[in-house]
């Protein structure tokens, strides 16, 4: 199957070795990564790996499918990390017609005598093929996020005759790879893995060109405990029961962030034709009622705008708490945190932002982290162009509305001189692409790209490009200016016009200027959800106590859409802290309704109980932590908790609730505890913190810009956006 799905291999029994393609440009330089990818051409890579999750370790064959672009390259280079071990490497050229690898692992047989690590996993070679040979190699750091891997080649190496390299490694306490206890999953029952490569993870999951300007197919062959299911991000999946594996295979080109992993006590339910929820056995009735018919709505409505859906099906797993993140699209299979099914407004955006991203991100991917708008920017709008056709406009403006406020609030706290708020990042050697990971890459994308729509005077035209624009960059990846010219190319009375030189409105000030968006959608058609927010802030800021009082008694918040809420509360939270007779009538008004509603609101009015030190409530925040796991819904309030007075507040809290947090979880709170704190009141291992669990010196991912800075005031709240 996989000899005939990828395009880069010749079909059995042909008779002669097929013309040889002209050479490809290389890919963009890509700072965050080592590797010498614009050296060579991927064509596949195959894994085996073992899930050995007593040790929290994975085995892996990597059988990495090249070819070199120019003559007697002297070596490989490939993006590594100190927790892969790389045990050997070996050189095999490929067969002229290519032949179906065997899909099985090949253990060798430890024999009689002492105990000896579990053996590696390989791929026997293919009958006929040319022995392998063994390969020096070298590892040397690169950044704090990564190594780089060093392969030696044969010196008489032809430019674009196919070859293979097979590396053998382990990883252990690898970034990507993220391990839980089975107390850590809503059953309790086994252990769980899941990976996560975006930006520049999955270097740790295995060795690769780890930059979104390489594409390449796959196929892997994954062996787990008895009883643990395992999905893949692959358009075709088997389970072989004879041999106890799983088989994956991923038939379009991705980048290596996009290849991810999940294994645990999973199960399935149907929500469509070619859509299915993967959950723990709790959480599957929830799932499905919340999305059985939803999703093929909104394929149906994305393929009306923007083209056939290219990736088969479309799959969602609910992951614990324990996600960094809120989804992730992996191809085929969101990955998505099971905190957001209490919040359903939040789960449908979050949804229809990856089912987006099929389009915008997966199919065709900027080519450095530099221009990460070029996937956010776009999808995001997609995703408001889907809700637009499914929920109406109010529904989508409303929403808008509420990011375009956390973008400002951004804004403020980091000056508008921010280097980060441009497009076009300027990414320093060394920095990790997922400090980028901020509203600017989304909203102020989205807004260049609104703006875009209505130089053209009409959405559906609109559509109509970016339809254009996928079919003509589908499985690679490209940069702005790719995007601008085929927008120019496809509108040439606006080109005419010069549009991209508009005095102030220039594209290239658009890419490059620091600062807020040169200019914002048109929202009134949401006034009508919008309205109410503005005269019930106003009322609580502006009117004397007593009456703002009365009149928001009034005003039933209990039918108010969740981002409605959310928006009201946002604009409370910004100006704190507030009168406290001001809090002690909100608190009156509101607390025991918002107490009964999402995680979504409740956090948001914790929050304001906090900045505010609203002593009668606290219990109100102690209860909620001791309920959460997620870092989304942690780490804003331990981040409040200790800028003021309820410091020591946040150390019990913690103590008691830190054995059910993931030991990456406990790491960052506990790095926010200890800010301002003396030596002898320093969270320790003694008291049980993260120093004393074995994973509390690996790499934590840098996912969201608040992590960074635990006391800088930007939490999760204000980058609270899928990936």
């Amino acid at each position: 199957m996989a000899a005939q799905c990828c395009c880069c291999r010749k079909a059995p029994g042909a008779e002669a070795a097929p013309a040889r393609p002209p050479p490809e440009p290389p890919p963009a330089l890509d700072v965050a990564s080592a590797s010498s990818a614009q050296l060579f051409r991927l064509r596949h890579l195959q894994l085996g790996l073992e899930l050995r999750p007593e040790a929290r370790e994975l085995a892996g064959c990597l059988v990495l499918e090249l070819c070199a672009l120019r003559p007697a390259p002297r070596a490989l280079v490939l993006d590594a990390h100190p927790a892969l071990r790389l045990h050997s490497a070996a050189f095999r050229r490929a067969p002229a017609a290519a032949t179906e690898p065997p899909c099985a692992f090949a253990f060798a047989d430890p024999g009689p005598g002492p105990a000896l690590p579990p053996p590696l996993p390989s791929f026997p070679e293919a009958p006929g093929a040319e022995p392998s040979c063994p390969l020096a190699f070298r590892v040397d750091p690169f950044t704090d996020y990564g190594s780089s891997l060093t392969v030696t080649l044969p010196s008489e190496l032809e430019a674009h005759q196919p070859f293979q390299v097979i590396l053998r490694y382990t990883s252990t306490d690898a970034p990507a790879i993220w391990w839980l206890d089975p107390e850590l999953t809503y059953g309790s029952a086994k252990p769980f893995v899941f990976t996560q490569g975006h930006s520049v993870c999955n270097r740790s999951f295995f060795p690769c060109f780890d930059t979104p300007a390489v594409k390449c197919t796959y196929s892997a062959v994954v062996k787990a405990p008895l009883g643990v299911q395992v999905l893949m991000s692959a358009t075709q999946s088997t389970y072989v029961e004879e041999e106890g594996v799983y088989r994956f295979h991923m038939e379009h080109p991705v980048p290596a962030y996009l290849v991810a992993l999940v294994a645990g006590d999973l199960q399935p339910a149907d929500i469509g034709p070619r859509s299915r929820v993967w959950a723990e056995p709790c959480l599957l009735p929830t799932a499905t009622s919340k999305l059985s018919g939803a999703v093929e709505q909104w394929l149906s409505a994305a393929e009306r705008l923007y083209g056939p859906y290219m990736w088969g099906r479309y799959d969602i797993v609910f992951l614990p708490p324990s996600f960094p993140i809120v989804a992730m699209e992996n191809p085929c299979l969101t990955f998505i945190i099971s905190s957001i099914l209490e919040s359903d407004e939040f789960l449908v955006i979050d949804v229809i932002h990856e089912v987006a991203h099929s389009w915008f991100g997966n199919a065709v991917t900027n080519a450095t982290w530099e221009e990460m708008w070029l996937s956010e920017g776009l999808a995001t709008y997609a995703q408001r162009r889907i809700t637009t056709e499914t929920y109406g406009a109010a529904f989508t403006c409303l929403e808008t509305a509420f990011r375009l406020d956390a973008l400002h609030r951004q804004m403020k706290l980091l000056g508008e001189d921010s280097p980060v708020s441009k497009l076009q990042v300027k990414l320093e050697p060394g920095v990790n692409p997922s400090h980028l990971m901020n509203l600017f890459t989304y909203e102020k994308g989205y807004c260049f790209v609104y703006y875009l729509s209505q130089l053209c005077g009409d959405p559906q035209r609109f559509d109509d490009f970016l339809r254009a624009y996928v079919e003509k960059y589908k499985f690679t990846s490209v940069v702005a200016q790719d995007l601008l010219d085929s927008f120019l190319s496809f509108f040439p009375e606006l080109k005419e016009q010069s549009v991209d030189c508009r005095a102030g409105l220039e594209f290239e000030r658009w890419l490059n200027a620091t600062g807020p968006p040169l200019a914002e959608p048109d929202l009134s058609q949401g006034s009508s959800l919008t309205r109410p927010v503005e005269a019930l802030f106003q009322l609580w800021t502006a009117e004397p106590l007593d009456q703002a009082a009365a009149s928001a008694s009034a005003i039933d918040i209990s039918k108010w859409r969740t981002f409605q809420t959310a928006l009201f509360l946002d604009r409370l939270l910004d100006g704190s802290p507030l009168p406290q007779e001001v809090v002690m009538s909100l608190s009156k008004c509101y607390s025991s309704l918002l107490d009964s509603m999402n995680a979504e609101i409740r956090i948001r009015w914790l929050q304001i109980v906090v900045r505010n030190d609203y002593y009668p409530d606290l219990h109100r925040v102690r209860r909620f932590l001791e309920s959460q796991m997620s870092r989304m819904y942690t780490i804003p309030l331990y981040e409040d908790l200790c800028t003021g007075a309820l410091k020591s507040f946040a150390l019990e809290v913690f103590y008691q609730t830190q054995g059910r947090l993931h030991p990456n979880l406990r790491r960052t709170i506990q790095q926010i505890l200890s800010q301002g704190l003396g030596p002898s009141a320093e969270p320790s291992a003694e008291q049980g913190s993260a120093g004393a669990d074995s994973e509390a010196d690996t790499d934590t991912p840098a996912l969201l810009l608040g992590d960074e800075a635990p006391s800088s005031a930007i939490s999760l709240r204000d980058v609270n956006v899928s990936a």
